[in-house]
């Protein structure tokens, strides 16, 4: 258990209207006492807001007039005394009433130290504590959801409960095993095990069925946006983001290096990359672009493949086709606005299942149906988020398909007859996986990496 009490800034630096400093520790609310001109803090009642000033102890000169908020724990963020110190907004006035606490004793926090401090008071789980940062990250309203429903205790539920029904099937098969009371109590504890393991087996396959939608909701969608110089790549860019970020000229080859913006499309980020067209070209400059646009194609969730209906197929669309034959591909058609010069027989024979949009960016059109298409491609359709229990974090997804597994040679060790203590290794494995994800069995190495990738004063 800390003893210390902890400091930090918790409000993003900068102007703004409030700037906030928060203590946490058993001499939370005497620290800031002995700064704050007012009130008694060490008398008022728990969860309450009090004007007054903070004072520099040895000038007694003002540093800002403040609201301070007391919350006496356990019924706090940390289960710790906590002290909220309300400055005005700006850098000088929380900096220097931070340093002020500092003066007085208190030690500044560690990144996630607050949250850490949460977990290991009992408060939260370790699961909830990484939704914690999820919440704080996220970029669309959906993502937001399942940030929120994970940091609810709506996975670390699904989890325990999966953890409950493994330890109770070992320890009836157990009981069984050594006090039994029937001749067939092996094919009594086989059947046990073989029914119990394919219950938690099916649930687990099912939050990884949707693991991929929830790393995408958390994520985004890397989208790639190639093309030939001057189809319309980074018209489509300003189209989506309804804002100019890419310059747009008649000019082959404007476009000299990769740009990254995100936008909400149905409530799921796009990380759009914008990326220089891919030609053979002597220029050095639109070179290097050309081949960080190459790049882009490995590393990408979505293609999104623009062509000029305005042209005729060329050599160089046609090896784009070859380039994105195995990745997920929208091809969009556009120019539509302008006298069509080109083989659809062809375009469609090259697309084969990929959708194929006409668009024409310079009048937004196609831009809805192109929505349409992400949808219906990463999610068949239909986004929910509100009643459904997605698993997003890469570790959390690591970890179940290590439990999966762990099952699997259970289940096929039940299958083979192999005694059932041998079996109960397996399921006792997953069991401490599944452990893992919650912070039960937590190696206090990974506990530590994944609190100081928090950020500072949360």
């Amino acid at each position: 258990m800390e003893t210390d009490t902890i400091t930090a800034i918790s409000t993003a630096l900068g102007e703004g209207a409030i700037g906030i400093v928060r203590l946490s520790g058993p001499q939370a609310i005497q620290t800031a006492n002995r700064l704050f001109k007012g009130k008694d803090l060490e008398q008022v009642p728990s969860h309450t807001i009090h004007y007054g000033h903070i004072v520099d102890i040895e000038t007694n000169e003002i540093i800002d007039e403040v609201l301070v908020s007391i919350m006496h724990g356990p019924k706090t963020y940390t289960r710790d005394d906590v002290v909220e110190i309300n400055c005005h907004g700006g850098v000088v006035a929380v900096k220097r009433t931070l340093s002020a606490v500092l003066k007085e004793g208190a030690r500044l926090a560690e990144p996630g130290e607050f949250t850490k401090r949460a977990f290991l008071n009992g408060r939260v789980d370790l699961s909830q504590a990484e939704a914690v940062m999820d919440v704080i990250r996220s970029k669309t309203d959906e993502a937001m959801k399942v940030a929120q429903h994970q940091m609810d205790g709506r996975l670390s539920r699904l989890i325990q409960q999966l953890r409950q029904t493994l330890i109770e099937t070992v320890a009836h098969v157990e009981v069984n095993i050594d006090y039994p009371e029937y001749d067939d109590v092996e094919e009594m504890s086989e059947e046990m095990m073989r029914t119990k393991t394919k219950e938690v087996h099916q649930e687990i396959e099912h939050l990884l069925h949707v693991a991929n939608q929830g790393k995408i909701l958390r994520e985004g969608i890397r989208t790639g946006i190639i093309g030939r110089p001057n189809v319309g790549k980074s018209s489509l860019l300003n189209a989506i983001v309804q804002e100019t970020k890419a310059i747009v000229t008649d000019v082959p080859g404007t476009t000299r290096d990769v740009i990254e913006e995100y936008v909400q499309v149905r409530g799921v980020p796009l990380r759009l990359v914008d990326t220089a067209g891919i030609r053979e070209t002597e220029d050095i400059v639109e070179k290097i672009g050309v081949e960080r646009s190459r790049q882009v194609l490995g590393e990408s969730d979505l293609i999104l493949l623009v062509l000029n209906s305005n042209e005729p197929l060329t050599d160089e669309d046609r090896h784009l086709f070859e380039a994105v034959k195995d990745l997920r591909v929208i091809v969009l058609l556009n120019k539509t606005d302008l006298p069509s010069k080109m083989n659809m027989n062809e375009v469609k024979d090259l697309a084969g299942d990929f959708p194929v949009i006409p668009t024409s960016f310079i009048h937004d059109q196609g831009i809805e149906a192109l929505e349409d298409a992400i949808q219906e491609l990463f999610f068949a359709g239909e986004i929910s988020s509100g009643d459904m229990t997605y698993v997003s974090n890469v570790r959390h997804i690591r970890l179940l398909e290590e439990a999966k597994e762990s099952l699997e040679e259970a289940m096929q060790g039940l299958e083979l007859h192999m005694p059932i203590d041998i079996v109960q290794i397996d399921v006792t494995r997953t069991w401490e996986l599944l452990g893992e994800i919650i912070g039960d069995t937590a190696s206090d190495g990974l506990i530590n990496q994944l609190f100081s990738q928090f950020c500072l004063g949360k």
